[in-house]
């Protein structure tokens, strides 16, 4: 299986100046051209996708419908693929109009604590592992031989990083994306090799189109 996990576009969350919480905001205007010069670059270096997947929270769902498009495919919506602390510790999500604020520390500093601790059964760092290890492993279990896309955030593919390379809960280096930033990951089926291969991580030359129009 080859899965592609590919960060959103720029949202109005991701602003230096944004001071409005953890809120559900869409994609900016820069935003929506890193989408559309995503799906306009896909194509031509992935020619077959079996099955696109994205996470159901706004900057998500706007950044895999033109990627959907270019493939004339339907996107699946799938909460485990939200950002760290927007689902509860038994994985359902909060409410997009009622969505925790982050704490203080951040969350890799005590992975077993909540990242929202004024909201009761927020989710751990170990939690969003969890529910991110099970969307890859049923990856594996459905799509093998198959191109399966995954529209997410940059902490799902910081901890899709964990899982793979079995990371122990307090790590030593985040894996840091840029908006539309692609990670390419080959599950190999073999029994006596690694089962895993890391091809690319943060691919974003699709950025030379947005420069050429």
């Amino acid at each position: 299986m080859d899965l592609y996990l590919i960060r959103h576009g720029q949202s109005y969350v991701n602003l230096p100046e944004w001071d409005g919480g953890n809120v559900d905001e869409p994609l900016t205007e820069l935003g929506q051209r890193q989408a559309a010069a995503a799906a306009a670059w896909l194509p031509s270096h992935l020619e077959k996708v079996d099955a696109i997947f994205a996470s159901t929270m706004k900057r998500a769902q706007e950044t895999a419908a033109p990627i959907a498009a270019a493939y004339n495919m339907s996107i699946i919506s799938d909460t485990r693929l939200r950002e760290i602390g927007n689902n509860r510790h038994d994985h359902t999500p909060w409410p997009s109009d009622d969505l925790p604020n982050y704490g203080e520390l951040w969350g890799s500093e005590r992975p077993f604590d909540s990242i929202t601790p004024q909201r009761e059964g927020g989710e751990s760092v170990m939690h969003f592992r969890i529910r991110v290890g099970q969307f890859i492993e049923e990856m594996v279990r459905l799509y093998r031989d198959k191109n399966v896309i995954a529209v997410c955030h940059g902490g799902v593919i910081d901890v899709a990083v964990d899982h793979i390379f079995n990371i122990g809960p307090y790590r030593r280096c985040e894996v840091w994306s840029q908006n539309t930033g692609i990670t390419h990951f080959h599950f190999i089926d073999h029994p006596d090799r690694e089962a895993w291969r890391l091809y690319y991580q943060n691919r974003v030359e699709h950025y030379l189109l947005m420069e050429n129009t």
